[in-house]
């Protein structure tokens, strides 16, 4: 692996910033010749001149103004970083790196990171989407602030995290408009034999649809699996078989995909949940996450023991 002298990066920085050698040298209480050797030895390592002479100056090479960027950004996050740690409030848009599991609902992760963009200060949000193995191996090296899952961590996983229930809810069927008004009837019996789009097997969700379909003698006929849930909702959007969704997002399926509800499966439960390798919370747009969750998202009626048509 090859490793960037930092302390090079810094003087080549202040060069930049000062404006040449003579102000950074008084600046760092150096000698001109050390800060200008420091220089030389980062032009050297990466293999790219950095400045150019222009006639009295130094101006930056084509470069040189790529490396000034990330240089500049690299100490505006070690400046936040001391001032996070020492508990000082900071000038500049905080960051939040998310790791999505890919089987979790595009819309309810829209939905869950919402309240972290509407703060009162600026979050630079980053999210990356993946396996929840690969995410959870991401968090454990520090290199995402919270994980948000459909399951909590698994038991004897090698990770030390902590899992922070968000919510839950029961599932909602939806369908093309004239496929709803069909299946609406006799719900949730008229499941029996209907064209379903199911996701994946190995998703949560899945597993829960089928113990109930198992628990109630319902047989649909499976159109299709889909490890996507946003390809999912589309295929359903354009009448190739009922789907289900999460009842927290109910309005925003019908809305977003021009679909109607044909009846709700309460005891369906899916689950949301936090992962993070604090015990307590600490980050304050993960707390803003978690706290709009549990206070708004999820907020529903009392759970009920019976599948209910839509009216």
């Amino acid at each position: 692996m090859e490793w960037l002298n930092y302390h090079h990066l810094l003087y080549f920085w202040l060069v930049a910033k000062e404006g040449g050698v003579s102000k950074a040298a008084s600046k760092l209480r150096l000698a001109h010749p050390t800060v200008s050797g420091q220089i030389r030895a980062l032009e050297h390592a990466l293999g790219e001149k950095l400045f150019v002479k222009q006639g009295r100056r130094l101006a930056l090479t084509e470069m040189g103004t790529v490396v000034y960027g990330y240089a500049d950004e690299i100490f505006a996050l070690g400046r936040e970083l001391m001032d996070t740690v020492k508990s000082r409030p900071t000038g500049g848009p905080l960051r939040l790196v998310v790791g999505v599991a890919d089987v979790v609902p595009k819309l309810i992760v829209k939905r869950l990171l919402d309240p972290a963009r509407s703060g009162p200060r600026q979050v630079r949000m980053v999210c990356r989407e993946g396996k929840t193995e690969r995410l959870l191996t991401e968090l454990a090296s520090h290199n995402l602030d919270v994980v948000i899952s459909d399951s909590p961590l698994p038991a004897g996983s090698n990770v030390r995290a902590f899992s922070h229930l968000l919510g839950e809810c029961g599932m909602s069927v939806f369908a093309r408009k004239d496929l709803a008004a069909r299946y609406r009837k006799r719900f949730p019996k008229s499941l029996n034999g209907a064209p379903m789009l199911l996701p994946h097997e190995a998703t949560t969700q899945r597993r829960a649809l089928d113990v109930w379909f198992d628990a109630n003698g319902v047989r649909p006929s499976i159109e299709a699996e889909f490890d996507d849930s946003a390809l999912l909702n589309v295929f359903g959007q354009d009448g190739a078989g009922l789907f289900a969704a999460p009842t927290a997002i109910e309005g925003f399926i019908k809305k977003h995909y021009e679909v109607a509800l044909v009846g709700r499966l309460p005891e369906v439960r899916e689950r949301f949940y936090a992962i993070s390798i604090e015990r307590r919370i600490r980050h304050p747009a993960v707390v803003a996450i978690c706290q709009s969750a549990r206070e708004e998202l999820f907020k529903e009626a009392p759970r009920t023991t019976r599948a209910h048509r839509a009216s």
